[in-house]
């Protein structure tokens, strides 16, 4: 059909996902060879990822307007209907007529034509409707619904928090976010990078919330302009740099980071530290230790970047002033950043907490006496987070915990964050230190 359109590409990103496929990894594959402009670029990604992001919400919206059952649909029609309410429910810059008359010219293209009526049918009688959805008013169905969670995991968020903690988190993972960016403070200061990036017609600011942060919102690509490949900064969300913060690297330290890919947190540690020390980031992946080495390299910051498996103790390693615990984890905190986790099975994940639990012991026989460990996750599952935790102090009565946080009102050797309170991704950080004696 010779050159595809946006919305072409798009529907074939979609039915690529109903065969598992990362988002991620399938967007950035076919935008790689698209030679889209930089708006049709900006239009897949928005109407691709939303798509993700929203699949339960318009799917129960497809079933409540559709003459057939979601079962008895094409899975290609499927497609085309979400495409087709994404844009009427979330895309402004559409107009309706523009958004049922693409869909329809879709199925067409696609070898759906005999469903070109369907779907011109479908999405007249939801605008005719005032695109009214009518949520149950069960707060668990409407939550899944609403903001298109797996059910099971909306459970699981209220039983260990509450309804409105859960509705805070849902609701962020299909808004629009910020963009954190970490100045690297060993090249560049934060108000010179502000002007730098004010030249490009680029606009950040200063985060008030720590120290070399900077934010943006809707800063598309930023990781190709010039200033990145200077290694002026790296992009990490506030949540990872908090949790740095909170690690408070010493210049001169030994620090070693068990779990660092791609390498974020061990470079903010390194810049915390001023370049000084010494700082070892690990991960079990060899393909993963080279992200943190060209990171490093781009950065031009020294890291002892290795090949180790964190649940097993490495010998070599010396003893550390402080380490970074930051284990694997079902990643819910970051939803809005990986949606497939929404619908994923909670069953896929009950092993994680013995895992965790195993690095966490591990990690511990590094640590010197009155060295002090973070262990961090990027999920909100209590089950990995505080029961870990609690089960090690209560196992290793040479360890201490020490309050974190606390200058943001946390009274705890614990804290969850959520989106709420800082604008940022889900974090759990906790912090032990070792007894001297």
């Amino acid at each position: 059909m010779g050159v595809k359109s946006p919305r072409f590409t798009v529907l074939e990103l979609l039915n690529r996902m109903d065969k598992q496929a990362y988002s991620n990894l399938a967007l950035d594959s076919v935008l790689e060879k698209s030679g889209f402009s930089n708006r049709d670029r900006s239009f897949v990604s928005r109407l691709f990822y939303g798509i993700v992001e929203r699949r339960l919400t318009l799917e129960y919206v497809i079933s409540m307007y559709s003459s057939k059952p979601l079962h008895k649909l094409d899975n290609a029609v499927i497609n085309i209907l979400k495409m087709g309410l994404y844009q009427l429910l979330y895309m402004d810059s559409v107009t309706d007529s523009a958004a049922v008359n693409e869909s329809v010219i879709l199925a067409k293209q696609c070898g759906k034509a005999s469903a070109s009526g369907f779907v011109n049918a479908v999405l007249r009688s939801f605008i005719r409707e005032g695109k009214e959805i009518t949520f149950p008013e069960n707060i668990v169905e409407r939550l899944g619904l609403e903001y298109s969670c797996n059910l099971d995991l909306v459970k699981k968020l209220c039983v260990d928090y509450s309804f409105e903690q859960a509705e805070d988190l849902l609701k962020a993972s299909v808004n629009p976010h910020k963009t954190f960016l970490r100045v690297n403070n060993l090249k560049i200061s934060s108000e010179k990078l502000i002007s730098e990036f004010n030249a490009l017609e680029m606009s950040v600011k200063v985060c008030s919330i720590t120290d070399n942060c900077l934010e943006a919102e809707g800063l598309g690509g930023v990781e190709h302009c010039g200033l990145f490949q200077k290694g002026f900064f790296h992009v990490q969300d506030l949540s990872s740099q908090l949790c740095c913060k909170v690690l408070s690297p010493q210049p001169n330290d030994t620090v070693i980071d068990l779990c660092a890919a791609p390498g974020g947190k061990a470079f903010t540690i390194t810049e915390i530290m001023e370049g000084s020390g010494k700082v070892i980031a690990c991960d079990i992946r060899s393909n993963r230790v080279n992200l943190i080495k060209k990171g490093a390299e781009r950065l031009g910051l020294l890291i002892e970047a290795v090949k180790n498996d964190a649940k097993v103790f490495n010998k070599n390693f010396p003893q550390a002033d402080k380490i970074l615990c930051d284990v694997p984890c079902s990643g819910f905190g970051v939803i809005r950043s990986k949606p497939e986790l929404k619908y994923t099975d909670l069953k896929t994940f009950s092993r994680l907490p013995e895992v965790q639990y195993d690095i966490l012991c591990t990690a511990s026989k590094y640590l010197k006496p009155g060295g002090e460990l973070v262990y961090s996750t990027c999920t909100l599952n209590r089950d990995e987070n505080d029961n870990v935790i609690d089960r090690f102090l209560n196992d290793h009565k040479n360890f201490i915990p020490i309050n974190v946080m606390e200058e943001y009102g946390n009274e705890s050797h614990k804290m969850t964050i959520f989106p709420r309170d800082f604008g940022c991704e889900g974090f759990f950080i906790s912090k032990i230190r070792k007894d001297e004696l």
